[in-house]
Parts: C-alpha cells; sequence; structure tokens
C-alpha cells in the first residue's frame, strides 16, 4: 500500500523531464482545439487549458506532464455553459466574452488579456511568459506603467504592493515583527490597478508560492509555485467591488454570524480558574461595559490536553457556562490540533483505533512536540479524519461552548520544521506535506465549523489562525501574535485591509496587543479602533498586565465605553453590512482601494491606513503619540462624525487630535441604522429604530436586514430586508416595502436629519411635523462633561411595510 501512495505522487511528474539547471518555457503552439469553453494548446513543452470561467473569468492551466485530477479546496463555483468562438490572424488566437478579449501569441505561446476596446489589462512579459526551473513554476507578467498592486491576503507591508515580494507557506510567528512574512495564512488572490482598469488573479496552488510585485527588478510582476501546476483565474470588472464578487462567487461567501459574535469579547491568556472568569463576566455588567462574550485560552484543559478540563480549576465546566449565559455570555474555547501521545488518554486512543492521525512514508505516525509534549496530527485532508474531529467538539458543545477557537493549525511545532515525507490523504488525491501544508487550517476550521454547527443546530463562531483561499465559508480570521505597539496597531489595520480585499470579511486582530505591555495612550486609541472591526476582541498573553477597561483607569474606562457603546448601538448598520457580505463577498473593514481605486493620495503612507467601516463610515487610525495629524478626504462629502460639521471631498486635511475621540467622518448620502443602547446582545432594544440620514450630492441606497441572529432560518426566507434610498435628484428618501417572512422587530422609525436645516419636508406629498433636537453619538466623558452633541431634525414614523417617501425641497 505505501509503495502505491508513493507511486501516485510520482504519476504528477509523468511524462516530463525537470532539470534545475534549465528554464523550460512552453515552446511554440504545435496545435491546439477549441471545445465548448476550453481552448486546448500543445506546446513543445507543456500542455495548456485556457477556459471560459464566466464572462468575467478567464482560468488558465499549464503542466509538462499530464494534467493531475481537477480538485481544488477552495473553489465551489462552476465554469458556464459558454463556446469558444476562436479567431486565428496570423500568429495569434483570439476569442472575447461579453467582458473580456484574450489573446494568445503561438510563437513562442504567451497569453495576453485585454478590454473589448482593445486596452491592455494584463499580458505575460514577452520573453518570459511562464517557466519552469525544476519543478518550481512561475508567470511573469509584463509591469503596466503606473501599476499597483493590492490584497494577497495577510500581508504586512503597505497597502500598495509594488516593489514587494511574498512567501505564502503558512508559518507560527510569536510576535512577528510589523514588517515580516510569511503569516499565519496563504490566500493567493491579488488585484492589479492601472491606467483606469483593474484586475484580479487567484493562483489556487496550495504549495509554498511566491509573489514578486516588481522586488529586486524593474520588468514584471509574478507568482510561481515549488511545485504543482500553474493554474490561476483571470478576473476583469470594471470596480474593485466587482472582483471582490467574482472572487468570492468562486471560493464561496460566509454564512451569516451569530449576532452575538459582532458584540464586545473579552479574553486573555488565560483567565482561571472558573471563579476569575465569573468575576471578569461580573464586572464587565457592573461597570456597564457591553460584552457579549468571554473566551477561554489553554489554561481549561487538563495539562493542555485537547477535550479535557482541569477539574481543579473548571471543577463544573457546565454550570461555569450556564452561568455565564445568564449574565449573556456566550463562550468560546480554544482548540489546538495536536493530540497528546498517551496511553489512556482518550483522545489519543480513539485517534490510534481509527487511523485518524498524518503519517510519514512508512507508515508510522507523524510526532511533533507542542503545548502538552509529544503529539500526533489528524489528518483533516482525510474524511474520517474530519469526522473523528467532528465527534471530538461535541464534548464541547454539549458543556455549552458556542465558538471554537482554532490555534496552531499551521501546523504549528516546536523548531516549526514538518517534515516533508509526512503524507497527507488531500481528499483522496494523496499528496506530501510540501502540497498538505497551507491547507491543514483551512481544513481543521471547516471541520470545526461543520461538527460545531451540527451539534448546536445553530450559528457556531468559529475563528482561525491559518487557513486558504475559501476560508470565509468557514471561520473569521485572526491576525495572531502581535504586539503592543503602534506600527502594529496600523499595521494591523492594513492585514485586515487586505484580507477584506482578499474575500475575508469577517477578520480580527488582539486589541491592545497580545505581547507586551500597551501604553495608557496606545490602549485607548486601540479601543476606539476596535469599534470599527469586524471581530472585536481584547487579547493579551500571559505574564502581561491585565488588559480590561477598567485597569487603565477611570479616564480610559469611560472612553473605552463610549466606544464599545457606540458599537452596540450601530449593531443595526453591522449586521446588515454582514449580510452584505453574505451576498457579494463585500468586506466589513474596507480599503479606500474599493471606492476610490485610481486616487493616488490613497496609496500614500500617510493615507493608506484609513478604511471605510461599512459603505459610510471613513475611519483614521491615528498613533497614541500623535497630536495633531494629515488626513485625506476622498472626493464627495464629508461629515465629522462628533460635529457634523461638513467638509469637500478630494482635499488633504490637518486635524488636532484629542484623546476621547478617533476621527471618523461620514459621506455624505449615507444612511447609518442605529438602536438603543443595550449591555449584550441577548437584551432588546427599545422599539425605535433610528436612521441617521445624510444630505449629499450622491445617490446612495442602504439594505437593511434582520433575521433572529442565531438559526439558519434566513436561508428559507425567515428575515427582513428593506431598501432605504436618499436620492438628492428626486429630493427624496425612500423606505421601500420590505421583503421576506418576517416583521422587523422595531415598530416606529425615527429619522434624525444631517444637513436637511432649512428644509421643508413632505410624508408622502402631505405635510409632516417634524422636530428639532440634539443627538451624540458619544456619551458624556468624565472628564469633559456633555460634549459633541449636534442640532438635528428628526421624524418619528410607525416603522410598517407600506412605501414611504419622505420629501425635501
Amino acid at each position: 500500500m505505501r509503495n502505491v501512495f508513493l507511486c501516485l505522487l510520482l504519476l504528477v511528474a509523468a511524462g516530463a523531464t525537470y532539470s534545475q539547471d534549465q528554464v523550460i518555457n512552453p515552446g511554440d503552439v504545435q496545435r491546439f482545439k477549441a471545445t465548448g469553453n476550453q481552448l486546448e494548446l500543445f506546446t513543445s513543452n507543456a500542455n495548456i487549458r485556457v477556459q471560459v470561467y464566466n464572462a468575467s473569468m478567464i482560468r488558465v492551466r499549464m503542466t509538462r506532464g499530464s494534467f493531475p485530477d481537477d480538485f481544488s479546496y477552495a473553489v465551489i463555483a462552476r465554469p458556464g455553459e459558454q463556446v469558444i468562438k476562436l479567431e486565428q490572424t496570423g500568429g495569434e488566437l483570439r476569442f472575447q466574452t461579453d467582458s473580456v478579449q484574450v489573446r494568445i501569441q503561438q510563437k513562442p505561446f504567451s497569453i495576453a488579456f485585454y478590454t473589448l476596446s482593445g486596452q491592455v489589462i494584463n499580458q505575460d512579459e514577452p520573453g518570459l511568459a511562464t517557466s519552469w526551473v525544476g519543478t518550481e513554476v512561475t508567470s511573469y507578467k509584463k509591469m503596466q506603467p503606473g501599476e499597483r498592486f493590492i490584497g494577497l491576503g495577510e500581508k504586512t507591508g503597505p497597502l500598495d504592493r509594488k516593489g514587494n515580494g511574498y512567501t505564502n507557506w503558512n508559518s507560527d510567528v510569536f510576535g512577528y515583527a510589523a514588517n515580516a512574512d510569511p503569516l499565519y495564512s496563504t490566500i493567493p488572490f491579488y488585484i492589479g490597478v492601472h491606467s483606469g482598469v483593474q484586475y484580479g488573479i487567484f493562483f489556487d496552488n496550495s504549495w509554498q508560492s511566491d509573489f514578486n510585485f516588481g522586488a529586486s527588478n524593474n520588468r514584471f510582476s509574478s507568482f510561481g509555485a515549488r511545485g504543482g501546476e500553474m493554474n490561476y483565474y483571470f478576473i476583469y470588472s470594471s470596480n474593485v467591488a466587482g472582483i471582490i464578487n467574482h472572487y468570492t462567487a468562486l471560493t464561496g461567501r460566509m454564512s451569516m454570524p451569530p449576532l452575538w459574535s459582532l458584540g464586545y469579547q473579552q479574553n486573555r491568556y488565560s483567565y482561571y480558574p472558573d471563579t476569575e472568569v465569573l468575576r471578569i463576566a461580573q464586572t464587565l455588567r457592573e461597570k456597564k461595559i457591553p460584552a457579549d462574550g468571554i473566551t477561554l485560552d489553554i489554561h481549561y484543559m487538563d495539562a493542555y490536553k485537547l477535550f479535557t478540563w482541569n477539574r481543579d480549576r473548571f471543577p463544573d465546566p457546565k454550570g461555569m457556562i450556564d452561568s455565564l449565559n445568564r449574565m449573556g455570555f456566550k463562550t468560546t474555547l480554544i482548540v489546538d490540533p495536536g493530540i497528546k501521545v498517551e496511553k489512556g488518554y482518550a483522545a489519543y486512543e480513539s485517534g490510534l483505533r481509527e487511523n485518524i492521525f498524518l503519517k510519514y512514508s512508512d507508515g508510522q505516525p507523524y510526532t511533533g512536540e507542542v503545548w502538552p509534549g509529544w503529539c500526533h496530527f489528524p489528518d483533516f485532508t482525510s474524511v474520517k479524519g474530519r469526522n473523528w474531529w467532528k465527534k471530538q467538539i461535541t464534548g464541547y458543545t454539549d458543556a455549552g461552548v458556542n465558538g471554537i477557537w482554532n490555534d496552531m493549525n499551521e501546523i504549528a511545532t516546536w523548531g516549526q520544521k514538518m517534515p516533508n515525507n509526512v503524507l497527507f490523504d488531500y481528499d483522496g488525491h494523496p499528496t506530501t506535506h510540501l502540497k498538505g501544508h497551507n491547507v491543514f487550517g483551512l481544513q481543521m476550521a471547516r471541520c470545526s465549523y461543520e461538527g460545531t454547527k451540527m451539534a448546536l443546530q445553530k450559528r457556531p463562531f468559529i475563528l482561525t489562525r491559518a487557513g486558504y483561499a475559501g476560508l470565509q465559508r468557514y471561520a473569521a480570521l485572526w491576525t495572531g501574535d502581535n504586539r503592543a505597539e503602534d506600527d502594529h496597531m496600523l499595521a494591523g489595520v492594513r492585514l485586515l485591509s487586505s484580507l477584506g480585499l482578499s474575500g475575508v470579511p469577517f477578520s480580527a486582530m488582539d486589541v491592545g496587543g497580545f505581547t507586551g505591555n500597551a501604553t495608557v495612550g496606545l490602549y485607548t486609541r486601540w479601543m476606539q479602533l476596535g469599534a470599527f472591526i469586524p471581530y472585536f476582541r481584547n487579547h493579551t498573553q500571559l505574564n502581561t498586565k491585565s488588559a480590561e477597561p477598567w485597569t487603565f483607569g477611570e479616564d480610559v474606562t469611560d472612553i473605552a465605553r463610549n466606544y464599545i457603546n457606540l458599537r452596540y448601538r450601530l449593531l443595526p448598520y453591522l449586521y446588515s453590512t454582514f449580510h452584505e457580505a453574505t451576498e457579494n463577498g463585500m468586506p466589513i473593514v474596507r480599503s479606500l482601494a474599493i471606492d476610490y481605486t485610481h486616487d493616488p493620495h490613497i496609496y500614500q503612507p500617510v493615507f493608506q491606513n484609513q478604511f471605510f467601516f461599512g459603505s459610510s463610515l471613513l475611519v483614521m487610525p491615528q498613533e497614541s503619540v500623535q497630536q495633531y495629524a494629515k488626513v485625506y478626504l476622498p472626493a464627495g462629502e464629508w461629515y465629522s462624525l462628533y460635529t457634523d460639521a461638513k467638509e469637500a471631498g478630494a482635499q488633504e486635511k490637518l486635524i488636532e487630535l484629542n484623546t476621547p475621540t478617533l476621527p471618523v467622518y461620514v459621506k455624505g448620502g449615507s444612511i447609518i441604522p442605529m438602536q438603543s443602547l443595550i449591555q449584550h446582545t441577548g437584551e432588546k432594544p427599545s422599539d425605535t429604530l433610528t436612521l441617521h440620514v445624510y444630505n449629499g450630492a450622491d445617490a446612495n441606497t442602504f439594505v437593511y436586514y434582520e433575521d433572529d441572529g442565531f438559526s439558519y432560518n434566513y436561508e428559507s426566507g425567515e428575515y427582513y430586508q428593506r431598501s432605504i434610498r436618499f436620492d438628492p435628484a428626486s429630493a427624496s428618501i425612500t423606505l421601500d416595502q420590505p421583503s421576506g417572512k418576517m416583521h422587523s422587530k422595531f415598530r416606529f422609525v425615527q429619522l434624525m436629519l444631517h444637513g436637511f436645516d432649512n428644509s421643508q419636508l413632505t410624508l408622502n406629498g402631505s405635510a409632516i411635523q417634524t422636530r428639532k433636537d440634539w443627538f451624540s453619538y458619544l456619551d458624556a466623558y468624565a472628564k469633559e462633561g456633555s460634549f459633541y452633541s449636534v442640532p438635528v431634525t428628526t421624524i418619528l414614523l410607525p416603522y410598517n411595510n407600506n412605501k414611504t417617501v419622505i420629501s425635501f425641497k
């Protein structure tokens, strides 16, 4: 059996000779054949398939031997039924879709993509194209004038990656530098931008891969892998949002998260014993700091052994979790993949019996050292390995656990040198660690999600440190063991922006920093920022100072509470934004490169950390030591979130900073739904939904969304969805009739109008009663008293299902 396995691995190279001493190009096209949506080309040194996946997406596969089975952990979409209509002109082959034109040179082979009007979008670098050096395969793309590169997942460095190179090899990098590479996850998808066009390239190859965006050369960008086939998807759209939409249609989108996971989460490495966990929870309630989650790190386990409890520290886990539930807290537990080699340990014995561990090529289980000592590791790329894990997870869900936090799944072991002769099932496509390494974390997150979902019969929360493209289908991803430093906070912002550009909307960083001790100023800025990131978790490591909000003094507690309060009031806006992510892949943290792709200002280092929280709120993170900040307001009209001061767009601005507030602006035309303050998502807000509408020159539609927040009933129509439109051309605000089987939880809607000071308002053509009022997004701050209240015009209406039109003049 072992020899058969190794023979299967050798078949990958069938029909090809690999030399480390030569650069092998495909050579000339000798013959070709177009069948349906696929063009097959046979060259001197390669076999090539060019496939129309849809009108906006072209897949390119190249191999020196025969093509392996078409299997991917990332791709879930199937190609469409388009038919290639091939034209041959001289030495060039051409075909086009409704969106893009493909041109293939025959002598030697190269490929290029053009707009229908004939503008180059992306093309092979002449003379280099694609080549092999030994088993390593790389595609070289001509660097276009002024070309920028964004995305590529969890990558440090600038927003514009031009001039940099990156490696994808999931790595355990404790306390990594703010410019370190690689980090924990692999998402080999980037977006190129130049000359008013943009495109995406997804390189679906799970071997160690390398991307070069003009590092050490001025000729090309490139992407390649240490083995496997050249297999990439070229994506074109008229805007970056469209590229994200196409990419997430290809690799999948997240499901609606449990509502509680959008609340504030309190964590450290580690809270124990159970009395300490309950003390933290009780203090959050006593100090009226809203919170929904408590997370337990590895000290809940018996000697760090997975699927166990330390009964001295946690004598009654279910009783403790029940107590937390009664207080409105959901519990998330950390899990690591290593199963300690110990006779009598139930998980170890069960894993041996069911034969689910990774093995060396001689059939012996692989053993690596991690927290419990020497461990075996489940093969999550096998069906039986995943099924075994799902059964083990029920021990946690039976105790009342609602969230699973997947850690150390790069795979991390002491020494960080897992041998390459460890074998992976790869779902019936047996391979070695070289190919299996980068998908291990994805498959662990997958079976944690599937197992917890099955056990709970409701939405689980799954967090992962490692993953591969497509991870958004199963988990949120956090950026690992960061440092309590200003540059790490800002690097974390860029990581989340890049993840958002790469199809991962649910993301996080450890607020306050994991390693080291944050200063008062840094902690304050980070907690303010945390209110505007998808998964808001405060976390710090063992042997650091306590990092709960109250441990930094009353002033910081007030400020942190203010921004957590704001987060909870914004939940209708945030939840609706998450629903948008499930529909089209749009992220929560949105790089300005999505909406202002070709504005060079947004790529400048001083402005590259700015991001949109959803569609409307422009957040401007700042270092803790700054007293003044240079900010950039893109084209449009802008309002200060706190003062309603109106600013013109397309301008740089120097602003004075203050400790109680983080600079945030609202885009003109925005619609922001809010609710009353609650202490956790299990509480009901008041019966009035507030819609903040900001006057502006640009039309806008906000799709408001509700469901029950915990089940999958929304998939069968149990939701409430309503389009709310602002249209300056018709001088109207319209609430369209809702869709879905649910009724809204709100009985009234209150419109708060910003910038409509002298407008005459009518409701469905009739005069309407309005009221002048004062509003503040933040509560009073102890040092300052009441502050930042702004005058607004308010309208209170029944929140019925009728179409409602408010006109203004």
